[in-house]
């Protein structure tokens, strides 16, 4: 009788324990968003990682919630919204954006984890990391190491323009990293395909069509676009600028060949973006961030808009078509 006492009161301490920790409710983690864009621009990218996330089980609303932080292009908002978002003390900070973002939430916290979505220059060149093995403090994650496709997106561009010998490169002159590629990466690449690099400032997209006219007989055969904030800013107008000129370009992204731009060479943004959700699973699960290594890309797509080859009387090569990973038609 006394055993079955004893056997009972265990029993009914289990049915207790286990009342009161299904009445304890949940951590929700909470996570920080750090963009250098806006809501509207950012919409894809935080929707691929929400996405990814869920796989994982992390479901916003339920047991994630995320703090978003936009700088809407003004980089010297980005410490403000990082020390913001500390001072709320996330989870995990993610930096949709480029070195300036990094920096920022480098600067804001020591402790709190970091995770790159991958965006601007190598993380161990200007220093946010130790290396892409061991990047050691508080900070990992994606580098698509864009500038250095640069070589590659010449190449693709002469094998579907085969005539081409000029191609002027518009890059943001206020842009360290676009002067970079201009300078080393890119007249590297040139040599040896044949062509010309015509350098193109861009300070303000109104000023193209008179700029493109004062170049007589200098008039380039293509365009190259690199990739900055400013550029981003008027890529409706660039776009709008290849068709009326009926110049072949090329991007360092993908969504202006969307619009009507010729073709994008570079990392496959969505499964780098996916890659993310690996991340913070891991660091949620007790991984230290300092030893994650940074990933680059493992994917990457060709993409090409044959609709617009077509407007500006562009018969792209069968060898280049069936290559693309993307067409759009």
């Amino acid at each position: 009788m006394k055993n079955l006492f004893y056997l009972l009161l265990v029993i009914a301490m289990i049915i207790a324990s286990a009342v009161v920790q299904a009445q304890q409710p949940k951590k929700i983690i909470r996570l920080g968003y750090l963009s250098d864009s806006n809501p509207v621009r950012e919409s894809v990218r935080a929707e691929v990682i929400r996405l990814a996330l869920r796989e994982f089980g992390y479901i916003e609303g339920q047991n994630i919630t995320t703090e978003y932080r936009y700088a809407e292009g003004a980089a010297d908002r980005s410490p403000q919204l990082a020390a913001e978002l500390v001072r709320l003390k996330v989870d995990i900070i993610i930096v949709a954006g480029g070195p300036t973002q990094s920096r920022a939430a480098k600067n804001a916290t020591k402790t709190i984890p970091i995770v790159m979505t991958g965006d601007g220059a190598d993380p161990v060149e200007i220093g946010l990391v130790e290396s892409l093995a061991r990047p050691g403090g508080n900070i990992t994650g994606m580098t698509l190491l864009n500038r250095q496709f640069g070589g590659k997106r010449l190449e693709l561009l002469k094998e579907a323009v085969p005539k081409l010998a000029r191609v002027a490169v518009l890059y943001d002159p206020d842009n360290p990293y676009n002067e970079r590629e201009l300078n080393e990466f890119l007249p590297v690449a040139a040599r040896p395909l044949g062509i010309i690099i015509q350098p193109w400032p861009v300070r303000d997209a109104n000023g193209l069509e008179k700029e493109f006219a004062s170049m007589g007989n200098q008039r380039p055969d293509g365009l190259y676009f690199t990739d900055s904030r400013q550029m981003q800013a008027v890529e409706k107008r660039t776009v709008a600028f290849g068709l009326k000129t009926r110049l072949p370009s090329v991007y360092s992204r993908s969504e202006p060949v969307d619009a009507g731009a010729l073709m994008y060479y570079g990392a496959d943004r969505v499964a780098t973006y996916r890659r993310i959700a690996v991340y913070v699973d891991k660091i949620l699960k007790g991984a230290n961030p300092g030893d994650l290594p940074v990933e680059q890309p493992t994917k990457f797509e060709l993409v090409i808009n044959l609709k617009t080859a077509k407007k500006i009387g562009l018969p792209l090569p069968p060898n280049v078509l069936a290559r693309a990973d993307r067409v759009i038609k």
